[in-house]
C-alpha cells in the first residue's frame, strides 16, 4: 500500500497548512478545552471562527457543489480534518450538523429539505443536535421509549433524550422517535427533523465533571412536528439511524487518529521534561501507547478505504472509536499518574483536564460494549448474543 500522497494532495495539504498558520484565532492558544459551553462569547467565537472556515472554502469540503460543498476528494477532507488537529486549530462549532446532520440529509432527504438545511449548516447559521440516546436506551437504541403519536398531518413527539451535544444551543434536532410498537424493536421507529424552537421542549444542561456544561438532556411534551420533516420513511427510521452513526463513527475517525497520535507525543515530551525517562516500567508502558496510537492511524487506512471504495462509512469505524477511547484514557491515567499526588490537584492542569474529560470516551459515540457487538456481529460475523 502505497501512503503517501499525491502531487495534488500534497499541494492541498500546505495550501491549508498555510492557511491555518496565517488564520489560526489567536484565543485558541488559550485554555479552551475547558471553557463554559454555555458561555454566549463561546458562542459567537466558534460560530465566527466556522464562518471564517466556510468562507475559504474549508468546510463541506466533499460534500457535492449543488449542495454548497467543494465537491473536493475524500482524501482532501481528510488532509485537512488532519492538518487542522496538527494545527491545535478549533472545531469548527456545528459539529453534529457537519458530521452526520448534512451527510444523513444528503444521502436520505428530499430535494427540498437538502435545499432547506444544508447551506444554513456549513454557514453555522443554524446549530444541530442528535436526540437519540435516553436515560434507559442509551447502549440499547432500539429500545427507546420517545412516541411519536400521529395526529393527521403532524406527530405528537413525547419523551426524554439525554447526552444531547449542544442542544441549548441548537435550532434544530436530528430525533428517533418510536410510532409504532412492533415485533422487532427496530421496526415501527421514524426519524424526524425538529425545529428546537417548537412548544413543548425543554433543554436542561448536565454540568460534567470537567465542570463544563457540553451536554443536555431534553424533554419532549406532546411536541408537534410536521409530517414533512420525517427524514427517510415513516416507521423506517432505523435505516435512517444507522447511516448516521456509521457517518459519526466513520467521519471521526481520521481525526481521532491524528489526535491520539499527537497526545502520545505530548505524552513523550512529559515523560522527558519530568526527568522520569530512567524509569524503566514507565517507559515501557509509554512506549506501548505509542505503537498502539501508529496502530490506530494504520487501521484508520483501512477504513478510509473502505469508504472510497462502498462510498460510505462501514462498521470498520467502529474499530477506530472503540480503540481511541480506551487508548486516551490509559495515556491520560498514566500522566495523572507520574504527578503523583499532585495529579489529584484540580488547578488547571491540561493533563487533569484531559484525563476528566475522557471519562465520557467509552460513553459518547456508542459504549464500548455496544462497539464490541457491532465488531463482533457486522465485522467478524459472529452470532447475536441474544
Amino acid at each position: 500500500m502505497d501512503f503517501e500522497l499525491s502531487p495534488a494532495e500534497r499541494a492541498f495539504r500546505d495550501e491549508v497548512r498555510s492557511w491555518l498558520t496565517a488564520n489560526r484565532p489567536a484565543w485558541a492558544d488559550g485554555d479552551s478545552d475547558a471553557e463554559d459551553a454555555g458561555d454566549q462569547h463561546w458562542l459567537e467565537r466558534r460560530v465566527a471562527w466556522q464562518r471564517q472556515l466556510h468562507e475559504a472554502g474549508y468546510i463541506g469540503l466533499n460534500w457535492p457543489k449543488e449542495y454548497g460543498g467543494r465537491g473536493a476528494t475524500l482524501m482532501e477532507q481528510l488532509i485537512f480534518s488532519q492538518e487542522m488537529v496538527e494545527a491545535r486549530a478549533p472545531d469548527p462549532i456545528n459539529v453534529i450538523g457537519l458530521g452526520m446532520g448534512g451527510p444523513v440529509i444528503i444521502h436520505h432527504g428530499t430535494e427540498e429539505q437538502k435545499r432547506r438545511y444544508l447551506d444554513r449548516i456549513l454557514s453555522a447559521d443554524e446549530i444541530w443536535c442528535q436526540a437519540f440516546s435516553e436515560p434507559n436506551a442509551g447502549s440499547d437504541l432500539s429500545a427507546l421509549q420517545t412516541r411519536a403519536v400521529d395526529a393527521g398531518d403532524h406527530y405528537l413527539v413525547t419523551g426524554q433524550k439525554v447526552w444531547t451535544t449542544l442542544a441549548h444551543v441548537s435550532r434544530w434536532c436530528l430525533l428517533l422517535a418510536r410510532e409504532r410498537q412492533e415485533a422487532n424493536p427496530r421496526a415501527g421507529l421514524t426519524y424526524l427533523i425538529v425545529d428546537m424552537k417548537t412548544p413543548g421542549i425543554e433543554v436542561r444542561p448536565l454540568v460534567q465533571i470537567t465542570g463544563e456544561a457540553e451536554f443536555n438532556e431534553v424533554f419532549f411534551n406532546e411536541t408537534p412536528v410536521p409530517k414533512s420533516q420525517i427524514l427517510g420513511e415513516p416507521g423506517r427510521g432505523w435505516d435512517v439511524a444507522i447511516t448516521t452513526l456509521l457517518h459519526e463513527r466513520g467521519t471521526l475517525g481520521a481525526a481521532l487518529a491524528s489526535r491520539v497520535a499527537i497526545t502520545a507525543r505530548e505524552l513523550v515530551d512529559f515523560v522527558q521534561a519530568s526527568g522520569q525517562g530512567g524509569d524503566r516500567l514507565l517507559r515501557q508502558k509509554v512506549a506501548q501507547h505509542y505503537i498502539e496510537s501508529r496502530i490506530l492511524q494504520l487501521n484508520g487506512y483501512r477504513a478510509v478505504t473502505q469508504i472510497m471504495k462502498n462510498g460510505i462509512p462501514g462498521p470498520e469505524g467502529s474499530i477506530m472509536k472503540l480503540f481511541f477511547s480506551e487508548l486516551n484514557q490509559r495515556m491520560q491515567e498514566t500522566a495523572i499518574d507520574m504527578m503523583g499526588p499532585a495529579g489529584m490537584v484540580t488547578n488547571g492542569d491540561r493533563w487533569q483536564y484531559g484525563f476528566l474529560r475522557s471519562r465520557a470516551n467509552t460513553i459518547e459515540a456508542g459504549t464500548s460494549e455496544v462497539l464490541r457487538n457491532i465488531l463482533a456481529e457486522r465485522v467478524l460475523g459472529l452470532p447475536r448474543s441474544r
